[in-house]
């Protein structure tokens, strides 16, 4: 085989190699243009922190299109206080967590309670439901339950909020998930 036979072989072989490994066109502009990136500053949740940061990595990995990331400035801030735990959401992906330390000392979990409050964030309403394998059915679920994953459902809800659709939570609202915590609980 001639040598500019072999040049021409090479680089043929290569452009295929890399044609292969390259995304489409469409799948590069529409990752890319689908994530919103929000930022949340945790620095005043106090013990609860590390707690946050490892719920912003659940949703990180549950949802598509939203990313959340420690940082300043923050578009949502996460709080510890001694009340029940609960949101205040401005907009979507814009508010308040308070990481109230009833919950705790009752016995909740707090991975799966920051998960929960995020999800407000995220425009999901609080939904009573009882199961542990609905996030936000929050209190409602027993005390024993330590699911911190959104459910399909949940999550495909988050991924329309971000593309989009019209979220369910209602804005300047607080969100208490318990109705007897509610009257005592400080915006």
């Amino acid at each position: 085989m001639s040598r500019i036979l072999r040049t021409i072989s090479a680089l043929l072989l290569g452009l295929a190699f890399l044609v292969t490994l390259s995304p489409t066109p469409a799948a590069s502009a529409q990752a890319s243009a689908a994530v919103r990136v929000l930022r949340y500053d945790a620095s005043r949740a106090a013990e609860f922190r590390s707690v946050v940061d490892q719920a912003a990595q659940v949703w990180n990995a549950s949802v598509t299109n939203v990313r959340l990331v420690a940082g300043t400035p923050a578009d949502f801030v996460v709080l510890a206080d001694n009340g029940w735990p609960r949101a205040r959401v401005t907009s979507l992906g814009r508010g308040t967590i308070w990481m109230g330390r009833d919950a705790t000392v009752q016995g909740y979990y707090p991975l799966r309670i920051a998960t929960h409050e995020i999800g407000h964030i995220l425009g999901l309403p609080d939904r009573r439901t009882g199961r542990c394998t609905d996030l936000m059915s929050g209190s409602s679920a027993p005390v024993s339950c330590t699911n911190a994953n959104p459910s399909a459902a949940e999550r495909a809800e988050v991924n329309a909020n971000f593309a989009g659709s019209t979220p369910l939570v209602e804005f300047d609202r607080l969100y208490v998930d318990r109705p007897d915590a509610a009257l005592t609980a400080a915006p």
